[in-house]
């Protein structure tokens, strides 16, 4: 088994800035590579922006016009995959000569999508994950992914997978991604609580795998002059406050927490931590039940339009 060192990053975009958010993605991966790191996790929306405090004027019953226009700015700053800006996030992870597993908000059609891209040390977008489950306001903006993204990815640095957020409370889907082998279980996150460390070395315990997850550190600075956001006019207001750890498969902490500053966390993984951490627990081998509890998992893409046939009548 190997050892591979890795890096998250708790930092803030230029939010609504596509462009300059990447320029920052750019530098900030290549610092982590030049660091030794053979993987760099970014935050959950990463790109443009995880756009705290805002509620796009939605009440029930109601949006207002201003909502709307902001709602336009996020889907005009959003990530089309394939194209310019994953094509951009790809020369980045290129240019580092390491793997990239980031946080987009991905334009899908006329929806958006809370999304992990993957990519390889050769910048090729290796898959992507789109959020299962948005919580609360979040599905006022974002759409639901289905079983059809959801990769564990078997890499030179191990197999790889991503669970966004609130998702690491789904039983069910933790249990299908360890059914994959996860061995790094990517969580780029939101929650900044004192709660989301010990959800961390819970998955990391019940999975026996090693978990890195990356939070934003976002001031009121960061964010436009117009944000909509009542109550923080003061541009050091903190908004989201970090937060990002690394855990290994025992449940011991590696690195962080951080709750002050923007930071790179690394860590060195020694994969066969995996193996003696199974010998006495492995969720879904021997220490599973499948003649009492099975689970079935539906991998089809579930579009709401589907075609058949060539169009000849």
């Amino acid at each position: 088994m190997s050892v591979v060192r890795v890096a998250v990053v708790q930092a803030a975009p230029v939010v609504f800035d596509r462009e300059r958010t990447i320029e920052k993605v750019r530098d900030l991966a290549a610092d982590a590579a030049r660091d030794g790191a053979g993987l760099v996790l970014f935050p959950e929306a990463f790109v443009p922006a995880y756009p705290k405090g805002l509620d796009f004027g939605a009440r029930v019953g109601s949006r207002t016009p201003e909502g709307r226009e902001d709602f336009r700015r996020y889907y005009d700053s959003a990530v089309d995959v394939p194209g310019p800006a994953c094509a951009a996030l790809g020369a980045a992870a290129r240019q580092a000569g390491a793997h990239l597993v980031i946080g987009v908000v991905e334009r899908g059609g006329g929806t958006l999508y809370c999304t992990v891209l993957f990519f390889g040390p050769d910048g090729a977008l290796l898959g992507k994950h789109r959020k299962l489950m948005p919580t609360a306001a979040e599905r006022l903006i974002w759409g639901f992914g289905d079983g059809s993204t959801m990769p564990v990815l078997d890499t030179p640095v191990g197999r790889i997978g991503a669970v966004i957020c609130w998702e690491n409370y789904m039983p069910l889907l933790r249990a299908a991604m360890y059914a994959k082998g996860v061995q790094i279980w990517c969580a780029p996150t939101a929650d900044d609580r004192e709660t989301w460390l010990p959800t961390l070395r819970h998955v990391a315990l019940e999975g026996r795998c090693f978990v890195l997850s990356a939070c934003q550190f976002l001031t009121r600075a960061d964010c436009p002059s117009d944000y909509a956001l009542a109550g923080a006019a003061d541009p050091g207001a903190v908004l989201m406050r970090g937060g990002s750890s690394i855990v290994g498969p025992l449940g011991a902490v590696l690195a962080g927490p951080c709750f002050d500053r923007e930071t790179t966390l690394t860590a060195e993984l020694d994969l066969s931590e995996i193996v003696r951490g199974k010998y006495d627990f492995d969720a879904a081998g021997h220490y599973a039940r499948p003649d009492v509890f099975r689970l079935t998992v539906n991998e089809r893409p579930m579009p709401a339009v589907a075609f058949t046939g060539d169009g000849m009548t």
